[in-house]
């Protein structure tokens, strides 16, 4: 699969409780191949204030063609009024990992 079909999304969430449930959601629908949680800080504005919050950032690997599908899944379990949902093309890597990446995203549970 070239890396031109895969896509990495990254969403943050209030802490790895509600960030490994999507993950976990995404990976049991075989929306995702894989999700990653990392601790992050944020400095955004919101409501007119600017605000510091201790987030955690989660990385989904997915297929292009699932992008849609998976902002759809997550936005069912994000407890955020606008979560942070953002799709970046991955234009190059392992192929071993994007053959990978393909194979466990077929956008149907597995049985």
């Amino acid at each position: 699969m070239p890396a031109a079909g895969t896509t990495m999304i990254f969403v943050t969430c209030p802490d790895a409780k509600v960030a490994e449930a999507i993950a976990r959601d995404l990976v049991d629908k075989r929306l995702a191949a894989c999700g990653n949680v990392t601790p992050v800080s944020s400095v955004y504005r919101w409501k007119g204030k600017v605000v510091r919050e201790s987030e955690v950032l989660l990385l989904v690997k997915t297929r292009t063609s699932l992008v849609s599908a998976c902002t759809k899944a997550i936005r069912a379990k994000h407890p955020y009024e606008l979560p942070e949902i953002v799709a970046v093309p991955i234009v190059g890597g392992l192929p071993a990992y994007l053959r990978w990446v393909a194979s466990e995203t077929t956008g149907k549970r597995a049985r």
